[in-house]
Order: structure tokens, then C-alpha cells, then sequence
């Protein structure tokens, strides 16, 4: 309540005068928690969804497609699609990189997927993932502005060489609160992402004191958390 409430709480500094009747309140708003399902910008996850679905359903090579079309809503536009933030097709950085949706589309289209390995420098200045994100532009819909924070709609048209067009519309993706991820599908990010750090002891571990949080001290977990490495064994000692 403090938070709210005290000295230099929510109320005080940014929100101004309000009331709360905590005894009518609950706490089923954690049932809005959405994960990523990719490592990209949250606002992107749908419609790298989207790509990946159209790539698995036509087994196309990036090299065959001539223009890709997106179309989403206002907040995702204004922030990696080249809105607010400026130009989204020049990028050299991971920092430009995990905030353009042209960059995050092209290497989902050609990699097949969107992991850390598509923000590694290397990565990022090869001429493919370039050539292709420069074809892909992005636009605002009025549409899908009005369905979020509810849903995160987008819309993706592939325009291939051979004159075929491929499109499909997403209103959420698997991790959002619409579509929530299984807790198998969960620890399979998990150990897909904590692999070059922790063993496979220590994965489990983790894993099993995450899922029985509820009945564990939160010393159980950052316990674990200091045996993670901080780098992959054949980097120690190179930063």
C-alpha cells in the first residue's frame, strides 16, 4: 500500500489524488502476464509469429522475395517501426537491431528463427539480413491501434518474385496472456537460453524451484542464481 499510498508513493508523484478499496481488490491481474516468445521487442512477437508460420507453411528462400508489407498498431510503430524513433533501416548495433522490426522480421525470414545469435555484431553486418530488411516496410493501422493493450494484432503481406503474395494477420501470439505458454514450452526457452551458462543439474534446479516458488523462500532461487556463469565457458576471461 505503501507504494501507493506513502511518501513519494504512485499517488504523490505521478498519478495525483485517488482511492483504492483494497478489500474489493485481488490479485488476478497476474493472469495478464505474457512471456516473449522470441528474443525481440515485445511488441514484435506477433509478427515474427506470423512470419515464421508463412515461412514454415511455403518453404520460400529470403532471395526469392521482392517486398514484405506490416501493418500494426500506433505504440509497436511509433517504436521499431520507424514512427517516434526515427529510421529503422539503418542498423549496425544490437541496441538498433532488437528495436527495428525491419531487422527482426528479415532475420526471422532468412534464420528461421530470432534468438541472441541474430544480434551478434557478425550477424547484424552480414549482407543478407541488410539487403532484405531495406524491402520490408512498415506502417500504422488505425484498426489495430484500437485493439491494443488487449490484443497485439499485426498484419504481414510478402510479395514473392514470382508474382505469389503470402499474408497473414495475427491478434496475439503464443505468450500472451490470450495464448499462454505451457510450462514445458516455458522450460524449453529456458534451457534453450541458459544452456551456455548452468549445467544441466543446476538448469533443473532452477526449474524446479521456479515452479515451486509458491512453498520456497526467494533465498532458495538467488542461491542458484549465483552459480549461473556469467559468460559461456569459452569466453571466460576474453571480455
Amino acid at each position: 500500500m505503501e507504494v501507493f499510498e506513502g511518501n513519494k508513493g504512485f499517488r504523490e508523484s505521478i498519478a495525483g489524488k485517488f482511492h483504492i478499496e483494497w478489500e474489493k481488490e485481488d490479485l488476478e491481474r497476474v493472469n495478464h502476464t505474457i512471456l516473449k516468445k522470441y528474443n525481440a521487442e515485445v511488441h514484435a512477437q506477433a509478427i515474427l509469429e506470423g512470419a515464421l508460420d508463412l515461412l514454415k507453411a511455403h518453404s520460400f528462400h529470403w532471395q526469392d522475395i521482392a517486398k514484405v508489407e506490416i501493418k500494426i498498431f500506433d505504440v509497436a510503430y511509433h517504436i521499431i517501426g520507424g514512427g517516434e524513433e526515427g529510421n529503422k533501416k539503418k542498423v549496425r548495433t544490437k541496441e538498433e537491431a532488437d528495436h527495428s522490426l525491419h531487422y527482426m522480421t528479415a532475420a526471422a525470414l532468412i534464420d528461421g528463427q530470432v534468438l541472441p545469435e541474430q544480434y551478434l555484431p557478425e550477424r547484424i553486418r552480414k549482407a543478407d539480413v541488410q539487403e532484405l530488411l531495406q524491402k520490408i516496410e512498415v506502417r500504422p493501422s488505425g484498426v489495430f491501434s484500437g485493439k491494443f493493450p488487449e490484443k497485439m494484432p499485426g498484419h504481414l503481406k510478402i510479395h514473392l518474385k514470382d508474382g505469389r503474395t503470402l499474408e497473414i494477420e495475427k491478434e496475439d501470439y503464443h505468450g500472451f496472456h490470450t495464448r499462454p505458454m505451457s510450462w514445458e514450452t516455458v522450460g524449453q526457452k529456458f534451457e534453450r537460453l541458459a544452456l551456455p551458462f548452468a549445467d544441466q543439474n543446476l538448469r533443473s534446479k532452477i526449474m524446479d524451484t521456479v515452479h515451486d516458488l509458491e512453498n520456497r523462500s526467494v533465498r532458495d532461487l538467488t542461491r542458484l542464481f549465483f552459480q549461473v556463469r556469467s559468460q559461456p565457458p569459452d569466453t571466460e576471461g576474453l571480455a
